[in-house]
């Protein structure tokens, strides 16, 4: 339903009904979903010029386009933020987002969840990826991630694509609702790894594990004690742990990284330790 709000001088759109496998009605009962369009650059969007629309979200998803050098058809999910000087791609140097454990695992659960439906087969060759942290913004205090579809122009445009990553958009806000109420679930930030953060991925899908910040490997020597507390409060999620991909750590990294994580009151675990 188009309201009467405007956000980036477009109207914003209210959804009070949509088309779910589960009854979505008690949802609705208690939760609204905004949309919003914008042709300002996601990765830019330090302002979210919310203050004249009176809304105060509790959670933000951002459907954005990937791109890759590669050009691999993709859907995938991460959190935002910048663990270096540089901020090529948005945000501030050495600033990481808000972000929550369980939405970034929703988020990924949910474009798998599409991706095996019948109606979507004609993507079974695109492939499904959690990334590390990476871009901007970095500065948004309502936790957040990026949902995108990759990684060309070629994939952009079809529309059945976008249809599938709309579906995935709305089952998130009703899967991060059921993931909260697991009690069990533990919650990790992670260390190690390349951009594409297989491990990682393999913990959130197959394990009861959620994850939040993923720092690659060729970021650790950049990790200070600011950028670790930055992981632990800026996840909205109380964190039981660190994980490190071990195998995806090389010597010179470790030296620097645990000895670092060792200062702070929280169990370090390899990923391969997750049974």
């Amino acid at each position: 339903m188009e309201t009467k709000l405007k956000w980036h001088d477009r109207s914003l759109f209210k959804l009070d009904t949509v088309i779910s496998m589960k009854d979505s009605a008690p949802f609705f009962k208690k939760n609204q979903i905004y949309l919003g369009l914008t042709n300002s650059p996601l990765i830019h969007l330090n302002d979210l010029r919310l203050d004249a629309t009176g809304i105060n979200p509790d959670l933000l998803i951002f459907a954005s386009r990937h791109r890759s050098q590669t050009e691999r058809p993709a859907f995938l999910t991460h959190i935002t933020g910048n663990w270096s000087d540089g901020a090529d791609f948005g945000g501030n140097p050495r600033q990481l987002s808000h972000a929550s454990a369980f939405l970034l695992k929703a988020g990924f659960s949910c474009l798998k969840q599409q991706l095996n439906f019948e109606h979507f087969s004609q993507f079974s060759d695109f492939s499904l990826d959690l990334e590390s942290t990476h871009h901007g913004p970095s500065n948004l205090e309502i936790p957040s991630i990026f949902m995108e579809l990759g990684s060309s122009e070629n994939e952009w445009s079809i529309e059945k694509a976008g249809e599938l990553m709309a579906r995935a958009l709305i089952e998130t806000c009703f899967k991060y609702l059921e993931l909260k109420s697991n009690e069990y679930t533990k919650i990790g930030v992670g260390f190690g790894g390349t951009h594409y953060a297989s491990q990682f991925k393999k913990l959130i899908n197959e394990k009861n594990v959620a994850i939040s910040f993923i720092c690659p490997k060729y970021f650790i020597k950049n990790l200070d004690e600011k950028l670790i507390e930055q992981m632990l409060n800026n996840t909205l999620e109380d964190v039981d742990c660190f994980i490190i991909d071990w195998k995806g750590t090389n010597s010179a990294d470790k030296q620097h990284l645990i000895p670092l994580l060792e200062k702070f009151d929280v169990p370090i675990k390899k990923s391969k330790e997750f049974k």
